[in-house]
């Protein structure tokens, strides 16, 4: 096979494992249908108890290249491991719109923020008996400005053999510029990427998966576009999940999460992988 016609191998990330049993189900199922090669964990989620790790670490052994990440949560609804974390929003982390705001403004301590990750980070190794493959972050935090110095920080000292995802794309501009909240990610990975890069740790070469999360979304085109382009080793994140009470009390993405991991789980996913010269494995 000449080089031109080898496919490539991407990741395809669940994130949120964790965050209710309905979600931690759905992933799994797409995990043993080979539909996904990546998830990432909550730490600090609803659904993580023993149980549910345990059924995790039995899906991914069906997938010989699964691998299985922590991912960083700093923002509402979910709360600090550390005692004295700050700043908080009365016992809960920040939302991340604040969050975002107040690392361009230059006012949170990092420390407080490698603290945390690490205690993430600790958490992820004692309930699966080691470090995690790679290390993310629940709505983008380890990008946000000065949230990055203390996550890098705390991966550089407890898991560095993890690598770490970053958000940017590797896209030409006009198409770039068709989606708004993607560039924002451009731009906050840019900075990411040299932080990472100067503490010895490696990253995704590219990224897709941000979307409007709209009812209307047509999941199906969306997937199309996130792999065009898309390099090898290259990651695309999703959020399938099936809707259960602990899902609709902490997160808005509901249905959308059901849409997902129907298509993922469908014959046309598999025939646009095929299309597109794409494998997972």
């Amino acid at each position: 096979m000449s080089a031109a016609a080898r496919p490539r191998r991407i990741w395809l990330c669940a994130d949120d494992y964790g965050i209710s049993p309905g979600v931690n189900r759905a992933i799994r199922d797409l995990i043993e249908r080979g539909r996904l090669n990546a998830t990432s964990v909550m730490m600090v989620g609803a659904a993580i108890a023993r149980s549910e790790i345990e059924a995790l670490q039995s899906a991914a052994k069906t997938s010989p290249r699964c691998t299985i990440g922590l991912h960083v949560t700093l923002s509402a609804p979910f709360r600090p491991l550390t005692m004295h974390f700050r700043p908080l929003d009365g016992d809960m982390f920040m939302p991340f719109p604040k969050l975002l705001r107040a690392g361009v403004l230059r006012r949170l301590d990092r420390e407080f923020f490698r603290a945390e990750v690490k205690a993430q980070l600790v958490a992820f190794a004692d309930a699966f008996g080691r470090v995690p493959d790679f290390v993310d972050g629940h709505q983008h935090v380890q990008l946000y400005p000065q949230v990055r110095d203390g996550f890098v920080d705390a991966v550089v000292e407890t898991a560095p053999s993890a690598w770490v995802r970053q958000g940017g794309r590797d896209l030409p501009l006009r198409q770039r510029l068709a989606s708004p909240k993607a560039m924002v990610l451009d731009s906050l990975s840019a900075q990411f990427r040299r932080r990472a890069g100067s503490a010895g740790l490696g990253f995704n070469p590219g990224f897709a998966g941000a979307y409007d999360f709209a009812r209307d979304a047509d999941f199906g085109a969306l997937m199309r576009h996130f792999l065009e382009g898309l390099p090898d080793g290259g990651l695309v994140m999703c959020h399938p999940g099936f809707v259960d009470d602990v899902l609709a009390g902490l997160d808005p993405m509901t249905d959308v999460r059901e849409r997902e991991h129907a298509y993922l789980a469908s014959d046309a996913f598999a025939r646009l992988l095929t299309a597109s010269n794409v494998t997972l494995e």
